[in-house]
């Protein structure tokens, strides 16, 4: 059994796809607009205009899935209680994607070493994502 996280941008979907395969090297490997969909969403269901909005996508990270979506493309996306966490090998690495994915962002706690690891860092980035950058010691 896997966990998966699967994260609904509300209408900022492809630009996030965009974001992480440029910041973390993701490889795109499923994607499907609302208009491709085999069946139509129910009345009501997606404001008018959306049918170019993804309806699901899947990104490669490293050994690890991340799937995502515009959802129902209704107000500011919100991600609250938990983050994502990156395990780069080392500092350089470390630092590299710590910067690329606060990028728009803010950071939560600069890179630093810790007393369980050479390097540790909190960032969110522009589209609210919360990321724990930990390097293994």
């Amino acid at each position: 059994m896997h966990i998966q996280p699967y994260l609904f941008f509300n209408g900022r979907c492809e630009e996030a796809l965009a974001f992480y395969q440029g910041a973390l090297g993701a490889e795109l490997t499923q994607l499907m607009r609302m208009k491709e969909s085999p069946e139509p969403p129910p009345p009501g269901m997606m404001p008018p205009g959306s049918e170019d909005k993804i309806m699901h996508a899947s990104l490669r990270i490293g050994d690890t899935t991340l799937m995502a979506s515009d959802g129902n493309c209704q107000g500011q996306a919100s991600f609250q209680g938990f983050s994502l966490s990156l395990t780069p090998a080392d500092p350089a690495e470390a630092g590299r994607l710590f910067t690329a994915l606060g990028d728009g962002g803010k950071v939560q706690m600069p890179l630093a070493r810790t007393f369980f690891s050479p390097c540790f860092g909190m960032v969110e980035d522009r589209f609210g994502v919360s990321w724990m950058i930990y390097v293994a010691d």
